[in-house]
């Protein structure tokens, strides 16, 4: 870790009297935005907020950047674009990753709770001796570089680098600037731009004018209003709509980090909604040694490790004709449970904070912080026990009435989906829906166990939070009983060993669904390769309860499928 007496978004001017107390007040009140997202950090173990960095609403609230890992390259692009619109003094903190093109790292630090705690601790002094400067430098962020394009007054989709006519009307084009391509990825929440105390005067991750620019041209005086609006679309009332783009994330706290939203407004209604992962794809991490291919999977979903793992392994084994034994059946089932109940305490955590439920997010996180780092150990038969304040203290915030009451008033009838798409979607969707859609069903590891799959009686975002609360209780009680079947002490498994040859599949029942693996080996490698997570389906859902609802109800129903951009084949 480094830090020294400066911080690279310090505020120009001279220490005095009164900066040093305002540099005492920054370094007292830290807030963070995490890039990709809190989830990531709290997948890692690390608990923000106990280290002395409280999360903030977006970027104008924030004082620290903190970057978790390493970024793909349309991410590192949005962190920078929200490093630029954090008020000075700021800072970045950089946990577990290299250097970036032009991202700052004021502090780094392992993925660890006490190396973060120290951390916190050198951007506190950081910002005490650091928060003024005489002298700074302006933060430039690529994606926030303007250009000027040509456009047409009429058809403002039409877009070219050079002066013409519009291929549509046949109207001039006239010049409008555009900031680089923050239009397609960089939008963190609709917060305007702000470098140095000046307003840029557009939206990050807005092109200016995006949706309907109406600029004047000689021409126009020439075509009656008819004809100006004949073929643009209409609100319910009859009336021309004035369409709005209003991006949301990848880097929008209560969405998945990695997850861009792009609603088109009439009014407060969404008349369109597109969703897109804008973390990679998963097709570089297929191929290789067929030995490595669990290790390799288990960087697919930061979120869920353990699933894809597992995919991997069973897929290796179906190919050798090996199966495993009945102790490391119920390892395994422990281990994918303990997740499954992570992933969806963690899905909670971020739901209650876009709803503004800040108890009920520190409960769900406190407990998905407590898992993780219990998976991050060697299993033991009683391990569990040092979650259980934290499961308790979430389930008796849960079943509150009052929480009740307004978690129904407040999400019964939002995101709602015909029972097809429940069916398409699967998993918690799928079961929240009244579907009996689970892979674990049926299984002899489970059957052995006691378990029945958890079915709701709706098909909304309150019909999906209640089902999994449930499914996380009863995940805890599934991992608890297969703990109690293991051996103690523990007996070491000899790794199994994979042919040079052979095709194999597999299917696991992932947090958030089916996950499916089919490859062939040839030489010890994977040659052929076919991966199917549940991101895909629930991705093509947003549009289907984001469409038509209003705003708010609109982010509550993408954010209640629970996508995760990470796990995009």
């Amino acid at each position: 870790m480094n830090a020294g007496l400066a911080i690279s978004g310090a505020r120009e001017g001279s220490p005095s009297g009164l900066r040093r107390l305002l540099a005492r007040a920054a370094a007292h009140k830290l807030s963070a935005l995490v890039a990709p997202g809190s989830e990531i950090a709290r997948a890692a173990g690390l608990d923000l907020e106990a280290a002395g960095l409280p999360l903030a609403t977006g970027p104008r609230e924030a004082s620290v950047l903190v970057v978790v890992g390493r970024l793909p390259e349309p991410l590192e692009r949005a962190a920078e674009v929200a490093y630029a619109q954090m008020p000075r003094p700021r800072a970045a903190l950089v946990i577990g990753a290299e250097d970036f093109d032009s991202l700052p790292a004021d502090v780094r630090c392992e993925p660890e709770q006490t190396s973060l705690a120290e951390a916190v601790r050198q951007l506190r002094q950081a910002f005490r001796e650091g928060a003024f400067a005489a002298r700074t430098r302006d933060f430039e962020a690529p994606a926030l570089e303007t250009r000027t394009v040509y456009t047409c007054s009429m058809h403002p989709e039409v877009e070219q680098e050079e002066p013409g006519q519009c291929p549509e009307c046949g109207m001039d084009l006239v010049p409008r600037e555009s900031t680089g391509d923050a239009g397609e990825q960089h939008d963190h929440g609709h917060e305007d731009h702000v470098e140095d105390g000046q307003e840029a005067g557009e939206h990050a991750g807005d092109s200016e004018g995006g949706g309907h620019d109406h600029g004047g041209h000689e021409e126009m005086d020439f075509m009656s209003m008819v004809e100006m609006t004949q073929g643009t679309p209409r609100s319910s009332d009859g009336l021309q709509m004035e369409w709005v783009e209003a991006p949301f994330g990848p880097l929008l706290p209560g969405l998945a980090g990695g997850l861009s939203l792009s609603l088109t407004l009439d009014g407060d209604t969404v008349a369109e909604a597109r969703a897109e992962a804008l973390t990679g794809e998963a097709g570089k991490l297929l191929y290789g040694p067929a030995p490595d291919l669990p290790g390799r999977l288990s960087a697919l979903d930061p979120l869920s490790p353990i699933s894809y793992r597992l995919l991997a392994t069973l897929a290796l084994e179906d190919a050798s004709g090996a199966s495993a034994v009945e102790e490391e059946r119920y390892r395994r089932l422990a281990a994918l449970e303990l997740e499954r109940a992570a992933s969806h305490a963690g899905w909670i955590s971020g739901f209650a904070h876009l709803l503004g439920l800040d108890l009920l997010s520190r409960d769900a996180a406190r407990l998905e912080i407590t898992l993780r780092r219990l998976l991050a150990a060697p299993l033991e038969p009683d391990m569990l026990d040092h979650g259980r304040p934290e499961s308790e203290s979430l389930s008796r915030r849960l079943n509150s009435r009052l929480l009740r009451r307004l978690l129904r008033s407040r999400l019964r009838g939002v995101g709602v989906l015909e029972a097809e798409d429940a069916a398409t979607a699967g998993g918690p969707v799928a079961r929240a829906a009244g579907r009996l859609q689970d892979l674990r069903a049926g299984d002899e590891t489970y059957e052995a166990l006691g378990f029945e799959p958890v079915l709701g009686d709706g098909s909304d975002a309150l019909a999906r939070l209640r089902l999994r609360a449930a499914e996380l209780e009863q995940s805890l009680r599934l991992a608890r009983a297969a703990l109690g079947r293991l051996p103690e002490p523990a007996r070491k498994v000899e790794a199994a060993r994979f042919p040079d040859s052979g095709s194999g599949r597999a299917i696991v029942e992932t947090p958030r669904g089916p996950a499916a693996l089919s490859l062939a080996l040839d030489g010890g490698e994977v040659a052929e390769a076919r991966l199917q997570t549940p991101s895909e389906a629930l991705l093509a859902l947003a549009g289907t309860v984001a469409e038509g609802r209003e705003l708010g109800d609109a982010l509550a129903g993408v954010a209640s499928l629970d996508i995760s951009p990470w796990g995009n084949a």
